[in-house]
């Protein structure tokens, strides 16, 4: 069986994904065969494994970071909230249940927990390290009594804890001590180690601070790690949406491709656009406001986990006006999964899948419609785009509930081959001369072909000179695991860890 180490927060976006993602990766380049773990995540951002199931992104990122496949029992649960008081939950990577949060909570010591047990003994059978991240803080004392994504799993994988608090935010002596102090005997001695993330400045300047940390915790400051600026590693969740990278950037030149992304009230998946991000010829940005949009030479709608809802904030905004008048004016509208949906003519939803309301107007700039149906498709996909004569390869994956049928008219966007089947399948929509476009596919910019085609067409639209990085996304991301990995080390005691988990067996599966 695996050995554990567990990486535990005073608080939620404290850092310990990323922490995690480094650990796994620096155990990888060591020769471990170690996989990443995370009971329970609450997250709109998820990824599809091979075999079809759902994952938090985060674990997604971690598995390869660990050089592997994601896979299903790396997030046994997966809790994505539809609205208030009402989340969907994913089990082992397939749809449980929708339920409000106290029916959860109540109810997850059963079923649930029996499958997060069975997760993990399914990884720990073939890995020798296991990487396990906690959720928010282990001490939420009115939750703790059923809670199972931290304490709990660290007593079940006899997991040697680190824990880990964000002095960027303040209050960390509090928060630090305080840990402590709720956590029960039993649970304190398995915290080994005290991280400091997201210090900003010289580090030495806190080393009263450590002697002061480890003087009322009893237990060892392991490392202060530096504030990191655009890590480059992918958001868990919709708190990294926050932060500086996705605004707009003001230094960019008037010829840059201006890109305007709607943050819908349940966003979902926004992720897909950070290859937008790393192109230095783009200046992208998550808007709250239709006036936001000002002279934005793209707008892009992404996926949702409630698209009847947020279709509706759209009109009752003035957002639908502002992106109707924006594709007037020439602007380039893309659409990805909920998105898509929304810029057709009438999104149905008969059985309240998401919404008491059984039919929202779409923006109308695609001949199709959607309904919401009872199955959701989690598959990874493969094909092309046509491009005039030429075909772009494409690979992404779908999630998502509803069916989308074709109006006269209707132009397909691309043709895909699903996982498992061998005929090929229209996806998405394309109109007015490939300015306004809809997919199902998650990932399309990742596709470095694709994303370097599609933003030559926009620039030469607007007579832009086009500043395409040399480098592809694939290469960019794992660039951005060893930078990780190289900052953790220098500023991380390992040895503790080294100590539990052994000497690595050096054989990968």
């Amino acid at each position: 069986m695996a050995k554990a180490v567990m990486v535990v927060g005073t608080a939620s976006n404290v850092g310990k994904s990323v922490l995690c993602t480094a650990i796994c990766r620096i155990l990888y380049q060591d020769g471990y065969r170690v996989a990443p773990f995370k009971s329970q995540n609450m997250s709109l951002n998820s990824a599809v494994t091979p075999s079809g199931r759902e994952i938090g992104r985060a674990q997604a990122v971690q598995a390869v970071a660990c050089g592997l496949q994601p896979n299903e029992h790396m997030n046994p649960v997966l809790l994505k909230p539809t609205g208030k008081d009402q989340s969907q939950v994913v089990l082992q990577g397939r749809v449980y249940d929708t339920t409000s949060a106290r029916a959860y909570y109540r109810d997850r010591l059963g079923e649930i927990w029996t499958s997060v047990v069975e997760s993990y003994t399914y990884l720990a059978e073939r890995y020798d390290v296991i990487v396990i991240e906690g959720a928010g803080s282990p001490v939420e004392m009115n939750l703790k009594e059923t809670e199972i994504a931290n304490m709990r799993t660290a007593q079940m994988a006899d997991a040697d804890v680190l824990l880990v608090a964000d002095i960027d935010r303040g209050g960390i002596f509090a928060s630090l001590v305080g840990t402590m102090q709720l956590l029960t005997p039993d649970e304190r001695s398995r915290v080994k180690g005290i991280i400091v993330n997201k210090f900003r400045g010289d580090t030495t300047l806190f080393d009263d601070g450590v002697r002061l940390l480890e003087s009322y915790t009893g237990v060892p400051v392991l490392g202060v790690i530096p504030y990191v600026d655009d890590i480059g590693i992918e958001e868990e969740d919709s708190m990294g949406i926050e932060g500086a990278r996705y605004r707009r950037v003001s230094s960019h030149t008037s010829d840059a491709l201006r890109v305007s992304i709607v943050q819908l009230p349940h966003i979902s998946n926004f992720t897909d656009f950070d290859p937008l991000f790393l192109e230095s010829g783009i200046d992208a940005a998550f808007c709250q406001t239709p006036e936001e949009i000002g002279q934005s030479h793209v707008v892009i709608l992404p996926g949702t986990k409630n698209t009847m809802d947020d279709l509706a904030w759209l009109h009752q905004t003035g957002w639908a006006a502002a992106i109707r008048a924006a594709a007037e004016r020439g602007a380039f509208v893309f659409g990805v999964c909920g998105g898509y949906q929304m810029l057709g003519q009438a999104v149905y939803d008969p059985d309240g899948q998401e919404s008491m309301t059984s039919v929202q107007t779409g923006l109308g700039m695609l001949p199709v419609e959607t309904t919401m149906a009872r199955e959701k498709a989690t598959v990874l996909v493969q094909g092309y785009a046509a491009q005039g004569e030429e075909r772009i390869r494409l690979c992404g994956y779908e999630i998502h509930m509803g069916v989308t049928t074709y109006l006269p008219e209707a132009e397909a966007f691309a043709m895909v081959q699903r996982d498992g089947e061998q005929a090929l399948r229209p996806d998405g929509a394309i109109s007015l001369e490939g300015r306004v476009v809809g997919t199902y596919l998650h990932g399309i910019f990742d596709n470095d072909e694709f994303r370097k085609q599609w933003m030559s067409s926009v620039c030469q639209a607007f007579g832009l000179n086009l500043q395409e990085s040399a480098h592809s996304i694939a290469d960019l991301r794992t660039a951005a695991y060893d930078r990780l990995a190289n900052v953790v080390r220098q500023h991380l005691d390992l040895r503790p860890v080294y100590a539990r988990i052994g000497q690595p067996s050096g054989v990968r599966v």
